[in-house]
């Protein structure tokens, strides 16, 4: 039955559950017991029968302690045991918060980093509590989910009434006050306040006026650590690093066995194709500078001059930088196989979600435009010819890049989501970003050794490259740009021309 303001809750009791990825390996009569967690194998020795049968429930899902022990609770032995079965386990162990209805639990956190520990933290009614700046809500499997980038438990609220008190506290207030607004059971508030405090989602405050309590302070708030950090961001990084992300992550082609694989290179159904100019690799591998050369000679430039690059410029560039240089199969396991490419930038796996888009503002050889790259034939389609829409996104780099007139030619690098994701779980977007930084450095070097220079804005266009490039987000989304050119000559910048050779 439902808790409805004003009407008294049944005794809250604390169920302990193992996450649902745990195995217990072993037997009641063994005197080892093997536990798998994501975290490895931990062997517990000496474990004993109420050891092994307290595991195997909280397998099953959560359950009371008292419960298992029974009526004669255990000998005080057995009782020390299990504590420190259960501490060895903490980062696997799920804490809910339940009543003894047998409803089921209110709410439970999930840990998702090795260092969880869960201690219930005692909490001053009058004092102001809040949710982190850091938290999120979201929906998964039927549940509320709340979590935090800095929080080593991820808490799922199964009952509206743990809900109603945790989006309470989306601003400051006190157990009291909340008590109050709501209309529940102070005890009620209290226990899931402290549950949610344990859980690292919920700060504990004080009153910076003192008696007069308007002002709450957080240490959170003044964190030298954290001040810097958006909650986007650090989010962001939490889900793309095992140790605080409790989902699964690496290579595991979640959607191989129903899906096919998205195809190397994207396929454009129509628009005018321009075959690319192909170099003489020979010729550039004896007449090329020096590696370390191009290193020390490659500049950023803020100011490109108004001299057009070449058609022949352009096919050179992405020759040396992105093209498709050999293409393989791999195994997705089973009999599910799928294309990998190897290409002169780095891409994990071989995968290259990436595809570049060219826009051509002053290019001898080539008109004005939007054009897409195809690695594997080497040439550009025109995705579109609108001027307008060309310099309304040469105008954000000009701005991006802080300079006074729009560059001759820009990159616009995307990414195709499904490319990536197909293969990874809980990294796909980090890798993405991983190659674009790869791409850029590639680009710039053989810039560099062309003797031309480059810049990168610092600006995304966003939905005006979207629609620019004709693209369907976010299936395919912009994640980076690159522009070249000739430097603008100053008296303190000029444009290095690789020796000869």
């Amino acid at each position: 039955m439902p808790i409805e303001p004003g009407r008294r809750s049944d005794p809250r009791i604390r169920l302990w559950s193992l996450r649902e990825d745990v195995l217990v390996e072993g037997e009641p009569q063994d005197d080892r017991l093997v536990v798998v967690t994501r975290w490895g194998e931990t062997k517990i020795d000496d474990a004993g029968e109420m050891v092994w049968e307290s595991l195997r429930r909280m397998s099953l899902g959560p359950v009371s302690l008292d419960n298992v022990l029974g009526p004669r609770d255990g000998s005080p032995a057995d009782v020390a045991r299990l504590e420190s079965v259960l501490l060895r386990l903490s980062d696997s162990v799920v804490h809910s918060l339940g009543t003894r209805t047998g409803e089921g639990p209110m709410l439970s956190a999930v840990p998702i980093a090795r260092s969880a520990r869960f201690a219930f933290a005692d909490v001053d009614t009058a004092l102001p509590v809040r949710l982190s700046r850091f938290a999120a809500l979201r929906t998964a499997d039927g549940d509320l989910v709340v979590e935090s980038p800095l929080a080593d438990y991820r808490v799922v609220l199964h009952r509206r009434i743990a809900s109603r008190v945790v989006v309470g506290l989306s601003a400051a207030t006190s157990v009291d006050a909340l008590t109050t607004a709501l209309g529940f059971e102070p005890a009620l508030v209290g226990d899931i306040v402290s549950f949610m405090t344990a859980a690292g989602i919920v700060l504990l405050g004080e009153w910076a006026d003192g008696a007069t309590a308007t002002v709450p302070r957080f240490v959170e708030d003044t964190d030298p650590k954290l001040v810097n950090w958006s909650h986007h961001d650090l989010l962001f990084h939490s889900r793309t690093r095992l140790g605080r992300y409790g989902g699964l992550s690496g290579v595991l082609f979640p959607t191989a066995q129903t899906m096919p694989p998205p195809p190397l290179v994207k396929q454009l159904a129509g628009g005018v194709r321009y075959p690319l100019f192909h170099p003489d690799l020979s010729r550039l591998m004896a007449a090329d500078p020096t590696m370390t050369e191009v290193i020390e000679n490659t500049r950023l430039c803020h100011e490109l001059s108004d001299r057009p690059v070449t058609a022949e410029q352009v096919g050179e560039l992405l020759f040396r930088a992105a093209r498709v240089r050999s293409v393989s199969s791999a195994s997705a396991g089973g009999e599910v196989t799928y294309e990998i490419s190897e290409r002169p930038y780095l891409s994990v796996h071989g995968l290259y979600e990436l595809e570049i888009y060219l826009l051509l503002h002053n290019c001898t050889g080539l008109p004005r435009g939007i054009f897409h790259f195809d690695p594997r034939e080497h040439s550009l389609t025109l995705v579109n010819d609108d001027a307008g829409e060309l310099d309304e996104v040469l105008d954000y780099a000009m701005i991006g890049s802080a300079t006074t007139q729009r560059p001759p030619a820009m990159i616009t690098v995307t990414a195709r989501a499904e490319r990536s994701s197909w293969m990874y779980g809980g990294i796909a977007y980090s890798l993405t970003l991983t190659h674009v930084g790869a791409l850029q450095q590639t680009l710039c070097l053989a810039a560099t050794a062309m003797g031309l220079t480059a810049c990168v804005p610092a600006i995304d266009p966003g939905d005006v490259v979207d629609s620019a490039l004709r693209l369907e987000w976010p299936a395919e989304i912009g994640v980076g740009e690159f522009a070249f050119g000739y430097r603008r000559q100053t008296a303190e910048h000029r444009q290095w021309h690789p020796p000869s050779r």
